[in-house]
């Protein structure tokens, strides 16, 4: 993969920043494109130095003219509370993005992968989810603009596979964690770690039965990148994540004991739409990847504990505070 030139929308952002150090360690040349609107540049100041690295700032809505091998099309809020705030600007994010992309891969004959999402499964009525489960999804709902986004990026990535012979990747990504999440971004292992730390109450909206299955980051971009480096036969879709399946009361009680918090559990009335199963079925992933996720639910919670504690207390603010 020497010299190899990638582009990654989103390269500011939590997967992204992880996935453009991951190819810097690769030897690829790295076009890191974001408008921070949910990336941080403190995710990605340590690679600024780097001889291979560039930073764009740039709303993937618009077009991008640029000259790469390969682009991994990450760009888009991807926890409730982001893509909630501007539920418009959210859609476009994704169709608009998408469309961008494409057009872009097109010119330069590129290989583009994109990161699609659980979330086209909806609130699934097939558990495990497999790849060829077309999904229970609200299309007008509070989620719709996330949803339906996605399923739409999808289409397109196929309609220019089809029409143009586009050499596309599709991944649906499952629940991710790890460093350098935000730590408002309202997901559930960054609110649990956040207040078990602070003390605070750990909200649980529902009764707590409702399932995830959660992924380590590492294991994921691991993923991302063997999924880019298959060969053109192969568009997937395929399911990434970790098929291990938890509660969100039994997550609550682990990062309890994994911080030694006093923290109280307390229940909240559960948002609409809100899947109540999510588990990915991934033999497709363990058949043409040669993949599953490596890392143990503690192991991977440590990390992330560690990584939010060191935050916290070098900001000497309040978890609210930290952006």
């Amino acid at each position: 993969m020497d010299n190899t030139r990638v582009l990654v929308t989103g390269g500011s952002g939590f997967l992204g920043s992880h996935l453009c150090e991951r190819l810097l360690n690769d030897g690829c040349e790295v076009l890191c494109v974001d408008n921070f609107f949910t990336g941080r540049r403190s995710n990605i100041s340590h690679l600024l130095t780097h001889p291979r690295f560039e930073l764009m700032r740039h709303d993937v809505t618009f077009p991008l003219y640029v000259e790469v091998d390969q682009i991994y099309n990450l760009a888009c809020p991807a926890s409730p509370v982001h893509y909630q705030h501007d539920p418009v600007q959210t859609t476009k994010t994704s169709v608009h993005g998408a469309i961008n992309m494409l057009g872009l891969a097109k010119r330069l004959r590129a290989k583009i992968l994109q990161a699609s999402t659980s979330e086209v499964y909806g609130d699934p009525d097939i558990h495990p989810q497999p790849e060829g489960y077309w999904g229970h999804v609200n299309p007008i709902g509070p989620r719709s603009c996330y949803d339906e986004g996605k399923r739409c990026a999808e289409t397109l990535f196929f309609d220019y596979f089809r029409q143009h012979r586009l050499r596309i990747k599709v991944v649906r990504i499952f629940n991710t964690y790890g460093p350098r999440m935000h730590p408002n971004d309202g997901r559930v292992v960054s609110n649990f770690i956040v207040q078990a730390l602070s003390g605070q109450p750990i909200t649980i909206y529902g009764d707590g039965s409702q399932t995830r299955s959660f992924c380590y980051v590492d294991d994921l971009i691991e993923a991302l990148v063997r999924m880019m480096n298959t060969g053109d036969d192969f568009t997937g879709p395929v399911n990434v994540g970790n098929p291990d399946e938890y509660s969100m009361l039994q997550l609550a009680r682990e990062i309890i004991r994994l911080t030694g918090s006093r923290s109280e559990i307390v229940f909240k009335q559960l948002p609409t739409d809100d899947p109540k199963q999510r588990q990915p079925d991934i033999a497709l992933a363990r058949e043409k990847l040669g993949w599953q996720a490596s890392t143990s639910l503690q192991d991977g919670l440590e990390k992330t504990i560690g990584y939010f504690a060191e935050r916290i207390e070098s900001l000497n603010q309040t978890p609210n505070a930290i952006n």
